[in-house]
C-alpha cells in the first residue's frame, strides 16, 4: 500500500453482494438455481441514471478492478490504470460497475462454491457457462441497480468478448461498446493454448476428476503450468527481450542434468505461475478458457459477422496493439469491418505498444489518450 492513497484512486472500496433467486437458464440447456455475483461500484450513479458504465473483466480477472479493498492491499485493482478521477474512464463523472463473473472464483456462484442440491463444492458438477450466459447474468444486476440503459460496456480481451455479445443481446441497453484487444471468435491456436493448459491441470495427480476439494488437494503443478504458459502468450517477444534477455541468474550455465532455475526469464514464470495458485481456481480456469473457446457470435448467423451485428444500436470504440500476437489487430479489425458492413458509428485505433496481449493494461500515454478521448464523449452525452 502506498503511504497516502494517490489523488487519481478511487480509494478504498468494499465488494458488495447481489443474490438471485429466479433460476437462470444457460445456453448449455442446463439451468442454475438462485446464484450469487459479487461486485463492486466506483463513482455515484446521477439521477437519471445514464452515467453508468460496465466494465466486464478478462479470464483471471475479477470485480475488484480499481482502488483498494484495505489498508495493506500492496496493490490496487486490476485496472488502476485506467479507472479513477481523472482517468479514461472517469468516477467522476460515471458510476462504475465490475462484477465477477458468474462461474468465477472471487465470490461468485461457480465450481468453488457450494451446491445447495448437495452441500458440498460444486466442483465439476458445475454447469457449463458461456459469454452469452454472462452477459444475461449481468443484465439482471443491472436490473437490480436500477440501470435500465449501459452509457458504456467496456473490456479488454475475454471483457471485450463481452462488450460485444451485450450490443447483440440487448442492442436497446447499451450506447457504447469500447472492445479492447478482442477478436469475434479464437483461432485454432488459441484454442490449442487454452487446451493444453486446461490438460496440464487435469493430469495432474492431485486433480482427482475435478473434486480436489473434498480430497483436500489442489492441482497447484497443473494449475502452475497453465498460468506460465499463458502469461507468455500474454507477453511480446519484444517485452519478454526488454525484461529479460537472456540473461543467466549465475552469469553462467549450470550443466547438471536437474533443469533448476537459471535464467531470468525462467525464474519470473515460475513466480506467476506460483502465485496464481494461491488466487484462482483450477475448475474456474478450466470453465473460462472453454467460455472463450465457444465465444463465436457469427456462428448462428453462418459464420456471417456482419449479419450477427446487423441489429447492434451502441456506438464502437474497437482498440488493438501492434505487439498483441495472442489477439493481433487484425481480429479487431475483422469486427470494424463487420461493423463498417452495417453502417454502424465505429472508432478504430491501433495502439504501438510493446507489451503485447497485456498492453490493454498498462498506461501507454497513447492508449489513454484516445481511450480518455472517447468516454470523455460518451461522459458528454449524457452530461455527466
Amino acid at each position: 500500500m502506498p503511504e497516502t492513497i494517490p489523488r487519481d484512486s478511487v480509494g478504498l472500496v468494499a465488494p458488495r453482494h447481489a443474490r438471485f433467486d429466479e433460476p437462470l437458464a444457460l445456453e448449455c440447456g442446463r439451468e442454475l438455481p438462485g446464484y450469487e455475483l459479487v461486485y463492486e461500484t466506483y463513482g455515484e450513479l446521477n439521477a437519471d441514471a445514464s452515467n453508468a458504465v460496465l466494465i466486464c473483466h478478462a479470464l483471471s480477472g475479477n470485480h475488484h478492478a480499481a482502488g483498494y479493498q484495505t489498508l495493506e492491499d500492496r496493490k490496487p485493482g486490476w485496472w488502476e490504470t485506467c479507472i479513477g478521477p481523472g482517468k479514461p474512464i472517469d468516477t467522476n463523472r460515471f458510476f462504475v460497475v465490475c462484477c465477477n463473473n458468474l462461474g468465477g472464483c472471487h465470490g461468485s456462484t461457480g465450481p468453488a462454491t457450494v451446491n445447495p442440491a448437495t452441500g458440498e463444492p460444486w466442483g465439476p458438477d458445475f454447469p457449463m457457462v458461456t459469454v452469452r450466459d454472462w452477459v444475461a447474468s449481468q443484465a439482471r444486476l443491472a436490473d437490480r441497480l436500477g440501470i435500465h440503459r449501459w452509457a458504456a460496456v467496456v473490456g479488454g480481451s475475454l471483457g471485450g468478448m463481452q462488450a460485444l455479445r451485450w450490443t447483440i443481446d440487448f442492442p436497446e441497453r447499451i450506447a457504447h461498446a469500447v472492445v479492447i484487444a478482442a477478436a469475434p471468435k479464437l483461432s485454432a491456436q488459441n484454442i490449442g493454448f487454452n487446451e493444453v493448459a486446461r490438460q496440464a491441470i487435469r493430469s495432474d495427480p492431485d486433480y482427482h476428476q475435478g473434486r480436489y476439494q473434498a480430497a483436500g488437494t489442489i492441482p497447484r503443478r497443473g494449475l502452475m503450468l497453465a498460468r506460465m504458459l499463458g502469461h507468455i502468450t500474454y507477453l511480446s517477444d519484444e517485452a519478454m527481450r526488454e525484461k529479460f534477455g537472456r540473461e543467466l541468474r549465475e552469469g553462467k550455465p549450470d550443466y547438471d542434468f536437474h533443469f533448476g532455475v537459471e535464467f531470468e526469464v525462467e525464474s519470473y514464470l515460475r513466480y506467476q505461475g506460483r502465485a496464481f495458485i494461491n488466487r484462482f481456481d483450477a475448475n474456474t480456469y478450466l470453465l473460462m478458457t472453454k467460455a472463450l473457446d465457444y465465444f463465436d457470435p457469427a456462428a448462428a448467423h453462418g459464420g456471417d459477422l456482419s449479419r450477427a451485428l446487423a441489429h447492434v444500436q451502441a456506438k464502437f470504440l474497437v482498440l488493438s496493439f501492434t505487439s498483441d500476437w495472442r489477439f493481433p489487430p487484425s481480429r479487431s479489425r475483422e469486427i470494424l469491418r463487420a461493423l463498417l458492413d452495417g453502417n454502424k458509428d465505429v472508432s478504430y485505433a491501433e495502439i504501438e505498444a510493446d507489451h503485447g496481449h497485456d498492453a490493454f493494461l498498462m498506461p501507454i500515454d497513447q492508449y489513454l489518450a484516445v481511450f480518455g478521448g472517447y468516454m470523455s464523449r460518451v461522459a458528454g452525452e449524457v452530461g455527466a
